[in-house]
């Protein structure tokens, strides 16, 4: 192809199918990112589809225990007789984009079509194979990805959110990709710092009163990796060592078991709040309003929370490994990651001595540190990952390499 025909073929519009997860099961998030992806897509020109099961089994019995093994009828039964009815009216030029690693049972329906696969996180792969040893994973949930894992080794071209995501795929999903880059997200909302009035009047209309002091935050989904019971105890450390504590306030579901466990150790004159579900309205003043975001995760694919916190010039204490430290840079201020057989409560007490010496940092190093992370957050512009993402594709239509082959030494009832 001469450099003419190559740069024309760069910019012709793309014709795209989406696979994204159901609407009807708990996932909310990967819906949101396919959403997200349609839309960038649209807006330059791009002819899109999503393609996703529609709920059939499960609309008979869409709650409790029985809802979840319904779905997995529409996912995996009756979706992909669709897709194959679908494929054959589907243009030949046509990319199929899976937002998810998660649906790689799906894979093998398009192994000979175009393809590209969006990686997240492998961790509840990881936990299948049993190397997290904080959230074993029972029988059938082992099963499960070893499914997922099956399918998705049969696609040739991965993009991942992180390094680590790149490194877990490659390790752990056994996968021998045609190409496998790295592609950062970019900030799905364009967060950035408020002032304190617009700030104290958006909390005041979703009926939120900061006290004047400040207040500390964590944003996550309740999932074990985000560590809240760790957070907790850090705090109770820190509201041990101070006699009037900031109040922490945790955009999250209500705390589970162990969280109420380490909430009923806290003393007095500590003070933790579940906010729930916020809009990124109220998100980002909330963020333009905390005096420190705490997110020493266990682990994550990415963690949006961390430069959505800097984009807003809220400082950030997270853990020391990746992605965290990958993601988070140089501005953040970071703790080791705590471990199963390691002192939960000398870990606390570190933390709570970390974020001690950021609350004293003077108004200059202040102002320093949120420059710097939000000079930092600039890498994840969302124009930019949408660049990545359509030079990956183009990369992807202008393979003409042979279907991969599954090695069979690669087995899946082996851990790698």
């Amino acid at each position: 192809m001469s450099e003419g025909a190559a740069v024309m073929r760069r910019s012709e519009p793309l014709r795209l199918v989406l696979f994204c997860h159901p609407q009807f099961m708990r996932s909310q998030s990967q819906p949101r990112f396919a959403q997200m992806l349609k839309r960038a897509y649209e807006s330059r020109g791009h002819a899109v589809e999503l393609w996703a099961p529609r709920p059939r089994a499960h609309r008979v019995w869409p709650r409790g225990a029985l809802a979840k093994w319904l779905g997995y009828i529409d996912q995996y039964l009756i979706f992909p007789l669709e897709v194959r009815r679908a494929l054959a009216r589907t243009p030949p030029q046509t990319l199929f984009v899976f937002c998810d690693q998660a649906l790689g049972p799906w894979v093998p329906l398009v192994r000979e079509r175009p393809h590209v696969v969006h990686v997240h996180d492998l961790l509840a792969l990881r936990s299948a194979l049993g190397h997290l040893p904080e959230h074993p994973t029972g029988f059938s949930g082992r099963l499960y990805q070893r499914y997922i894992r099956r399918g998705f080794r049969h696609a040739r071209h991965f993009v991942c959110v992180s390094r680590k995501s790149r490194e877990d795929l490659h390790r752990f999903g056994q996968v021998r990709p045609l190409l496998s880059e790295v592609v950062p997200h970019g900030l799905n909302h364009p967060f950035a710092p408020l002032e304190q009035s617009v700030a104290e009047a958006r909390l005041r209309a979703a009926a939120l009163s900061p006290p004047e002091q400040g207040f500390l935050l964590h944003v996550g989904g309740g999932q074990w990796y985000k560590n809240l019971p760790g957070i907790v105890r850090l705090y109770g450390a820190y509201a041990r060592a101070n006699p009037a504590p900031l109040p922490l306030w945790c955009v999250s579901p209500p705390p589970n078991a162990e969280v109420r466990a380490a909430l009923a150790r806290l003393p007095p004159s500590a003070d933790v709040q579940f906010l729930g579900r916020i809009d990124d309205a109220t998100l980002e003043a909330l963020y333009s309003s905390a005096r420190v975001l705490l997110f020493p995760s266990l682990e994550e694919g990415f963690g949006w929370p961390l430069i959505e916190a800097q984009a807003c010039g809220c400082p950030v204490i997270t853990t020391d490994a990746a992605p965290m430290n990958e993601v988070a840079g140089p501005a953040a201020l970071y703790l080791p990651r705590p471990t199963p057989d390691g002192d939960p409560q000398r870990w606390a007490e570190d933390g709570a001595a970390t974020l001690a010496v950021l609350l004293a940092e003077g108004s200059d190093a202040r102002r320093a540190r949120s420059a710097a992370g939000r000079r930092w957050v600039q890498h994840f512009d969302h124009d930019r990952a949408i660049d990545g993402y359509l030079a990956m594709y183009r990369r992807a239509l202008e393979s003409g390499a042979p279907a991969l082959q599954i090695e069979p030494g690669l087995h899946d009832g082996s851990a790698p």
